[in-house]
């Protein structure tokens, strides 16, 4: 569930970005700053406390981006509209908005996975190209590892869930015995 105040946000990134596919790399910018501050207390901490300056947040937020790479830009602009408006321990629900914003636009389906074991880059891309055959469009996968599957996966896309786990074969096989 998306939080109300996220989507005016992730609005106006659109519109700043100009097109999807340029919305879409700065929140993959903007979720790359997020884990990095959602790591550490300390800077949940900082940006939390209003006795510290603006602009020392904006210099350690500059200073955070570039050790991971996230070159000046839009991205870091957002971060610094983000900190101004006390909204930058909130940036998880704003590329959450985003996400959603830019998967519309692209025709994207976000599928939430669950598997056994962890899938390799080859098994991510077969499981991928599945999932976008029967859906007939580009497909983001979430995943997640749940041993009690035994194995196999179960995919879910909006209210569709597909279940080829084992545990889910053995129980339908149960049912049928019934």
């Amino acid at each position: 569930m998306i939080r109300r105040f996220a989507r005016p946000y992730a609005r106006a990134i659109m519109d700043v970005a100009g097109s999807p596919a340029t919305a879409n790399d700065v929140r993959l910018r903007l979720e790359q700053f997020d884990a990095q501050r959602r790591k550490s207390v300390e800077l949940q901490d900082l940006y939390a406390n209003p006795g510290i300056e603006n602009d020392v947040k904006l210099k350690i937020t500059e200073q955070i981006a570039q050790r991971i790479s996230i070159p000046p830009g839009l991205a870091i602009n957002i971060l610094g509209v983000l900190i101004q408006n006390h909204r930058i321990n909130d940036l998880g629900a704003i590329t959450d908005a985003l996400a959603q914003y830019v998967n519309i636009a692209l025709q994207i389906a976000v599928a939430d996975v669950r598997t056994a074991h962890e899938l390799d880059q080859d098994e991510q891309n077969q499981l991928r190209q599945t999932l976008e055959k029967k859906l007939g469009k580009k497909v983001e996968l979430r995943l997640a590892t749940d041993p009690a599957l035994l194995g196999g996966f179960v995919a879910q896309v909006g209210s569709e869930i597909w279940d080829a786990s084992v545990a889910g074969k053995i129980n339908k096989f149960r049912a049928s015995l019934a």
